[in-house]
């Protein structure tokens, strides 16, 4: 079946450069001759409205010219949905796209796209919700709502957001549930649990924060696991060194919850999990900021996207 591209730009993400970007799409995706046509991201992240034209006018590829915000609205939206989805990373942070190992560079993508090479990859819900990489509660969740309200986008801001919290940011307190191993899905007993105050928890599908920063080093997006990042209370200095331990993998996968106690930052994998959240501590999902809730239903989706990637 000859290929039918549908290429979604996302007019705010990022940093610019969307007019240059949709000139180089036509130019590239005409000299392959093949079939397409280029629309805006929806403001309301719903993409619905994609489904009757996937298969009305056989689409087989969703190209999404953004970030990870938009690429998990796009994937949930999509769910069970036979067409691919590529990535021209165009957002702040670009996790997916570089767990991936998709080049920024426009044109770089591009040939990856028009290669065609697909393969399944995991997605995970919090509470019902989609996210196609990573989601944050605590301090990062914070950054992210504070960097949603700039007027400017892009890398620099995001540090001097990130540097402007750091100072103000304070440990909540969470309860993390765990299901019984080998086989006892859905089934949380006392002795799998344990309470914790920590600045964030991260859960990850890849290995990625962004910008090619690896905060959970061992994640894969096809184990059909999430790897989960607990930055523990202590002072600020501590935990910054703590923070750069982790991404440059210096934390090894532990036990949970025997080790709960005795590291700064805890790092380990599970298919599913519940984190209470009594003090409401903030939340992101792929760096877009939504509303928290008191707890969080975590589970793993396998197989959810079908990414075309090298």
């Amino acid at each position: 079946m000859p290929r039918k591209i549908i290429y979604l730009i996302n007019p705010i993400s990022g940093t610019g450069g969307k007019s240059s970007l949709q000139d180089l799409i036509i130019r590239k995706t005409g000299a392959q001759k093949i079939d397409f046509s280029i629309l805006p991201t929806d403001a309301e992240g719903r993409y619905d409205f994609l489904i009757p034209a996937i298969e009305k006018e056989e689409i087989t590829d969703i190209v999404i010219c953004g970030g990870d915000g938009t690429v998990s609205a796009v994937a949930a939206a999509l769910k069970g949905v036979p067409v691919r989805i590529g990535i021209i990373p165009m957002g702040s942070g670009n996790g997916l796209a570089f767990a991936a190992k998709i080049p920024k560079d426009p044109s770089k993508a591009l040939d990856i796209i028009f290669a065609g090479k697909a393969s399944y990859i995991d997605g995970f819900t919090i509470n019902g919700q989609f996210s196609c990489m990573l989601c944050g509660i605590g301090f990062d969740a914070k950054v992210a709502h504070e960097f949603a309200r700039q007027k400017k986008r892009g890398l620099q801001t995001y540090i001097r957001v990130s540097l402007s919290n750091f100072f103000s940011s304070r440990p909540y307190p969470f309860r993390i549930r765990l299901p019984l191993p080998d086989g006892g899905e859905g089934v949380f007993l006392p002795e799998r649990s344990f309470s914790v105050d920590a600045f964030f928890i991260n859960i990850a599908n890849g290995n990625q924060f962004g910008n090619n920063v690896t905060i959970a080093p061992k994640a894969s997006l096809q184990d059909g696991l999430l790897d989960i990042v607990v930055v523990k209370k202590m002072l600020k200095l501590p935990m910054f060194f703590a923070v750069i331990r982790q991404v440059l993998g210096g934390n090894a996968l532990q036990d949970i919850p025997g080790d709960a106690g005795k590291k700064n930052v805890l790092y380990f994998q599970a298919q599913e999990l519940i984190i209470e959240n009594p003090d409401e501590a903030p939340l992101h999902i792929d760096g877009d900021p939504k509303d928290t809730a008191k707890e969080f239903k975590i589970r793993v989706v396998p197989a959810m996207l079908q990414l075309i990637q090298p």
